[in-house]
């Protein structure tokens, strides 16, 4: 397990891994690395002679200052826990190796970024492809490793993977999820004692809507979902949207031929945790 920290010394690895014919796996991360991060690493290992993994906390990302100033970070730690793993490189860089200068790249995905987190975070899933295609043209990895928890942003990247013709394969993989069900995230660090234990409540309320979608419409069950976490005093509701798993078009009715998806946040105090579930 190596650390590089230049975008160009990176490369120069790469390069010389891709010239011995070795496959490329690819883990983005912005680091305080829980067992989601890790499934994804392990997946990668399983699957390419080669894992890099990145750890990098993108400002262009965050529509919220606090938020990007509190992102928890913990390079030690996460650097610990990689090790279990063996991935080949770590690929850590400053901002100022990232961004030499700003990055002024407008990207059009149409529908995919202006609802949900889009519709809330103004400006943040052209951030998130504004690293990601910086990663990528970096690493040039064969298979790219995501979390489903981040469902949105799945389909955002391989969106932005069509549009600009990268020859990346996006593998989602599945979301992991704490023993009281709660989805797996670096923001779980932020939370209260007692915000945690009441964040459980957001999984299942997703569990308990999956076994009543077959008594209630679309409508319905949305409501009754916004209205079972709401009474948590925890917990708020910022949206719960049930969509279609590539468009992410809203779904009226359970009868259509589509796969659905419901996908929600919270507001647990100052933190927002993010969270879906397949119908």
């Amino acid at each position: 397990m190596e650390i590089v920290k230049l975008v160009a010394e990176t490369k120069a690895k790469i390069s010389k891994f891709i010239e011995e014919g070795k496959s490329i796996g690819f883990v983005p991360t912005m680091g305080a690395l829980h067992d989601g991060h890790l499934s994804l690493t392990a997946e990668s290992v399983k699957e390419n002679d080669i894992t890099v993994v990145s750890i990098f906390v993108n400002p262009t990302q965050f529509n919220n200052p606090n938020d990007l100033k509190t992102y928890p970070r913990c390079i030690e730690e996460d650097l610990e826990k990689l090790s279990r793993y063996n991935p080949d490189l770590i690929f850590i860089p400053e901002v100022e190796e990232m961004y030499p200068e700003p990055d002024t790249r407008v990207f059009d995905f149409g529908h995919l970024d202006n609802v949900m987190e889009g519709k809330n975070r103004p400006g943040h899933f052209n951030g998130v492809a504004q690293v990601v295609s910086k990663l990528f043209d970096i690493v040039t990895p064969h298979n790219a490793y995501f979390g489903q928890k981040d469902f949105q942003q799945v389909a955002v990247i391989k969106q932005m993977v069509k549009d600009l013709k990268l020859n990346v394969n996006v593998v989602p993989c599945p979301i992991i999820r704490e023993e009281d069900g709660l989805a797996m995230s670096s923001r779980n660090l932020l939370l209260t004692e007692e915000q945690r234990k009441n964040a459980s409540k957001i999984s299942e309320t997703l569990f308990k809507a999956c076994n009543l979608a077959a008594d209630l419409s679309v409508n319905e069950l949305r409501d009754w979902v916004v209205d079972e976490i709401n009474k948590n005093p925890y917990l708020s509701v910022e949206y719960f949207e049930i969509v279609d798993d590539t468009y992410l078009q809203p779904i009226n009715s359970w009868e259509e031929n589509n796969v659905k998806v419901g996908c929600i946040t919270v507001q647990v105090g100052k933190i927002r945790l993010i969270d879906n579930i397949t119908f």
